[in-house]
């Protein structure tokens, strides 16, 4: 694989300027959201259309499911570009040239450019019911869908199995947040240089990871009105949490992925990833000695019963307003997302992961069946079958409010009060009061 959800995501924290503009509006004042609808013809579909996806595994992936769909539909034809989304599509939908008719796009930028986006509620209204409702809640602005939901993220506990063997651990006993602290520092009591849980060092991914956090409790930074809730019992919640683990000193802060994470990966210094289902991309791809001794577990619980995972980023696709053929782009999202040949193509065996695409699972809940498999066990992960554990995650996530359009701007404010606190230079109170009056005075109220 050339481009991952690893890559994907560490690279959209230098989009978050594009972000700001496109909340910030401007361009053609002229383009207004229109609601698309669906012809009633029966005839074969005919006609072309220009779909953006971004380079690496996944063009790949969808443009061999892409395929499949002009194979059922000899009448359309399709021209499949491999583009840099996050440097070229806020600014192609706000200047309104040389638009596609559809293409994919981050769950966190799709409200800044909504007004640009045709209003796909009439469309999506069929499947709502059948679609996992965190996934639809953050497509949704002001009471209208402007994304096809495409994938979803559930968080997962990456864990060392040999690690927790040989202190005596058993994962089914990290119930709980409390719980994986009290793991935390056995481990340490075996290993003296152990800082067992990642906590990551990139305000953006931190700054995400933050919100699959809120998200596990029904929480999240703004409400439905966009009105902010980061002072809050939730949130509170997790910023201590995250002083005791520095306070005890077991925290491995390092930036996801990068070399010196990678090294704290392999020599059992890191022994607990929370993280999106995507950290699978490191015991299949980066990591050697301690390749097929991760394993997969169901997030801890804040408090005892509540939700095991949340929703850690996600994509979904977008038709823009000024699409030359919006209705085919529909037909096309509609056959990857709520067919099921479509997530088939996407998510089975192809010839770039030939176990199956298993860095997601679909949002649509139909599919989401632990007895039929859309990818396969993994041997980077011991032969695990990460399926029923992720789709089990999956269907315990909580909704979410839409995402608001400075998301990504807030990162500046947020994300990196955050590291100050890993880095013991605030407290938790402090996070909430600067972050909270940063974010309303630059961003809330300039909205």
């Amino acid at each position: 694989m050339t481009t991952t959800r690893r890559s994907l995501l560490a690279g959209a924290a230098g989009a978050t300027a594009l972000t700001a503009l496109a909340a910030c509006g401007g361009g053609d004042d002229t383009t207004t959201s229109q609601p698309l609808t669906a012809s009633s013809s029966a005839g074969p579909l005919t006609g072309s259309l220009t779909i953006w996806s971004r380079s690496g595994d996944l063009f790949k992936v969808f443009d061999a499911a892409i395929k499949k769909f002009t194979a059922a539909n000899p009448g359309v034809t399709v021209d499949h570009q491999a583009v840099d989304i996050d440097a070229k599509l806020a600014n192609t939908l706000i200047s309104g040239a040389g638009v596609p008719d559809g293409s994919f796009w981050d769950d966190a930028k799709i409200a800044g450019q909504a007004e640009h986006l045709y209003d796909l509620t009439t469309l999506i209204a069929p499947y709502r019911d059948k679609i996992a409702p965190q996934k639809l809640s953050v497509n949704t602005v002001d009471g209208k869908v402007y994304g096809v939901p495409w994938d979803l993220n559930p968080g997962l506990l990456y864990y060392r199995e040999d690690l927790l063997q040989d202190a005596s651990i058993d994962p089914a006993s990290l119930a709980t947040y409390d719980d994986l602290l009290t793991a935390s520092r056995k481990l340490r009591e075996r290993n003296a240089k152990a800082k067992p849980i990642h906590l990551d060092a990139d305000p953006f991914l931190g700054q995400l990871w933050l919100e699959m956090l809120a998200n596990q409790q029904g929480a999240s930074l703004s409400d439905e009105q966009g009105k902010l809730r980061l002072d809050s019992e939730e949130y509170r919640r997790i910023f201590t949490w995250i002083k005791s683990a520095v306070d005890d000193k077991l925290v491995t802060h390092t930036p996801y992925l990068k070399p010196a994470d990678i090294a704290a990966l392999e020599d059992g210094t890191q022994a607990f990833v929370p993280w999106a289902i995507w950290f699978d991309f490191a015991p299949q791809t980066l990591l050697s000695r301690s390749k097929g001794k991760w394993r997969a577990a169901p997030l801890p619980a804040w408090t005892a019963g509540g939700a095991r995972s949340g929703a850690m980023g996600g994509s979904s696709f977008v038709i823009p307003a000024k699409a030359k053929n919006p209705e085919l782009a529909w037909r096309l999202y509609e056959f990857l997302t709520v067919s099921d040949d479509g997530i088939k193509a996407v998510y089975g065996p192809s010839d770039t992961y030939p176990g199956g695409l298993n860095t997601s699972v679909p949002a649509y809940l139909p599919a989401l069946d632990a007895s039929k498999p859309l990818f396969q066990p993994l041997d980077a992960l011991g032969g695990q079958d990460l399926w029923k554990v992720a789709v089990d995650a999956s269907r315990t996530i909580p909704a979410a409010a839409p995402i608001p359009a400075w998301w990504a701007k807030s990162v500046d404010y947020l994300g990196n009060n955050m590291q100050r606190l890993i880095q013991g230079q605030m407290t938790p109170d402090d996070v909430i009061a600067e972050s909270t009056r940063q974010i309303q005075r630059n961003l809330v109220d300039r909205a």
